[in-house]
């Protein structure tokens, strides 16, 4: 009719759109199939977040989401689709619905969707076991290297503990408190390394989430890790620790002096 005005349709841009673009809600595009052929007027109505997928990391692609009947028009593809997504309750219902798809026509390949994880991230699931691994290798080389610090430490302390057993502490009591001293050490030294790892991922992730523009964390400092390395650097600090101080016990006070 005259005189009415025609409602906008509406379209939803990334943020990476949105920033590059200068884009706003409210903006007026228009949406054409080649640049200067005419098209429709829309109104960019949601600015959406970019998901923490690994997969989309390196694209760099816009996206826009629009209504199916506008992306029918723009792309002049009719009824056709190449893929489909349909949301079922799971349980034996999926498996009917991907028996009926497979039979419904020829070339109709139905694929469960965590099956489509799994095969996408294939290649992330395996830099992700390299990364745990090099974890792992680089906590206990670093505790065999703390170890071997103690038990050197430990040993340049031949006098302290000759003056301790000369003036009668006992053996029991110089075995603990060497122990008890090497276990707070490398306690202490295993927060720090801690901290320092957790201020590491905040400075790789802050620049990387920076460069693609993504949620997508790069570095991780997970609880297992932190569990993992608490324990074993106090078992290797106790078990240096009760290494060294039995065998200074075990010596004679004279001896730890180079006198005997």
């Amino acid at each position: 009719m005259p005189g009415v005005r025609r409602e906008l349709r509406t379209i939803a841009i990334d943020a990476r759109l949105a920033a590059d673009a200068r884009l706003t809600l409210g903006d007026r595009l228009v949406l054409s199939a080649q640049p200067g052929d005419a098209g429709d007027t829309v109104r960019v109505a949601a600015i959406t977040k970019p998901s923490a997928d690994p997969s989309e990391v390196s694209r760099q692609e816009y996206r826009v989401r629009l209504h199916l009947d506008q992306l029918q028009s723009l792309t002049s593809y009719g009824d056709r689709v190449h893929r489909f997504a349909v949301q079922s309750r799971g349980g034996a219902s999926q498996d009917r619905a991907v028996a009926a798809i497979d039979a419904a026509a020829f070339g109709f390949v139905a694929h469960r969707s965590k099956d489509v994880a799994v095969e996408t991230s294939a290649t992330f699931a395996v830099v992700s076991r390299f990364h745990r691994a090099i974890g792992v290798i680089t906590i206990v080389a670093s505790a065999i290297f703390l170890l071997c610090i103690l038990l050197l430490k430990v040993d340049e302390r031949r006098r302290d503990v000759a003056a301790l057993r000369l003036s009668g502490i006992s053996r029991a009591t110089i075995v603990k408190s060497i122990v008890i001293e090497a276990s707070v050490i490398t306690l202490l030294g295993t927060l720090f390394g801690i901290a320092l790892g957790w201020v590491a991922t905040v400075i790789v992730n802050s620049h990387y989430q920076g460069v693609y523009r993504t949620p997508l964390r790069f570095a991780l400092v997970t609880p297992q890790t932190i569990v993992f390395a608490l324990v074993l650097s106090i078992v290797l600090g106790i078990v240096a620790g009760a290494l060294a101080a039995l065998r200074l016990a075990r010596a004679h006070p004279l001896a730890l002096l180079g006198r005997r």
